[in-house]
């Protein structure tokens, strides 16, 4: 035991790092905890892992706090030397993180805050997220709503967490760069305010969303997975709208619905006005 303690630490400080071995270091509990969804155990901070991710949030102008290596791994090229860097014993970091494979390398940073007024910017194509519970769903919505060109992202109470560490991959980056807010009330108003028009998308007993115009402000409400819009939302539309689906399928994935409602309204303001007036 002493002999694989001594090894660790040697090769921690051969890059500068010593490593870490304790899961009650309170580095590695911030980590956990910001995995976990436990904000104030985590100081506010945000969890996020592999290269890829922590690539694409320095790109979008975020600022890392704190990068975590496994003792196998060497620090990302790309990880400014300002950046604080703990380096952790490989069953220690698989400790913190949620998947099953650990790639070895995590982070924490201060979440992006989004509001209302941004997603307002130019002609607005906002995407609300009513009552979603997979984080995959919410995450691609998101990087859908950055493929399309939409504005922004709001989610009510009880839709999963933007910054579930699952929503996060599925944006595979997007998070850090669509804004993303609460639908509350106030945001709400604010929509109507600008003249946002909410489409209730729906299964049946709607308008086929090509046949509806789609190039002025608009935002889609999208249902939970398995019981859909609840009436007050439904109620609080200006239209509904559905996807004409031919197949004989009884209805469509979240993501999927929301990612076709998006492509359709960024189909619309891209068509020339001879397309348009066909």
């Amino acid at each position: 035991m002493e002999e694989t303690e001594g090894r660790r630490k040697l090769l921690g400080m051969s890059q500068g790092l010593e490593v870490v071995t304790s899961r009650a270091n309170a580095r590695v509990k911030q980590l956990r905890a910001a995995f976990a969804g436990q904000t104030r155990l985590a100081s506010g901070l945000i969890a996020i892992e592999g290269e890829h991710l922590l690539e694409e949030a320095l790109k979008s102008g975020q600022a890392l706090k704190t990068v975590f290596v496994s003792e196998g791994r060497a620090v990302p090229v790309f990880v400014p030397r300002v950046v604080e860097v703990v380096r952790l014993a490989e069953e220690v970091f698989a400790s913190c993180v949620e998947t099953q494979s650990p790639q070895g390398v995590a982070a924490l940073l201060v979440p992006p805050m989004g509001s209302v007024e941004e997603m307002l910017l130019g002609t607005p194509l906002i995407l609300i997220a009513v009552g979603l519970q997979d984080p995959g769903n919410l995450g691609t919505l998101v990087r859908s709503t950055e493929a399309f060109g939409a504005t922004g992202v709001l989610t009510t109470l009880g839709t999963v967490s933007v910054w579930n560490g699952k929503a996060v991959r599925a944006s595979a980056g997007s998070v850090f760069r669509v804004p993303v807010a609460t639908a509350t009330p106030q945001a709400m108003e604010r929509l109507e305010q600008a003249g946002v028009k909410l489409l209730a998308a729906m299964k049946e007993d709607a308008t086929a969303v090509d046949e509806v115009d789609l190039r002025g402000p608009c935002a889609f409400l999208v249902g939970n997975e398995g019981a859909g819009l609840a009436e007050g939302w439904v109620a609080m539309a200006d239209e509904r709208v559905t996807i004409p689906c031919p197949g004989w399928v009884e209805s469509l994935n979240a993501a999927v619905a929301g990612s076709l409602l998006l492509y359709e309204a960024s189909r619309q303001r891209r068509a020339s006005p001879a397309e348009r007036a066909r």
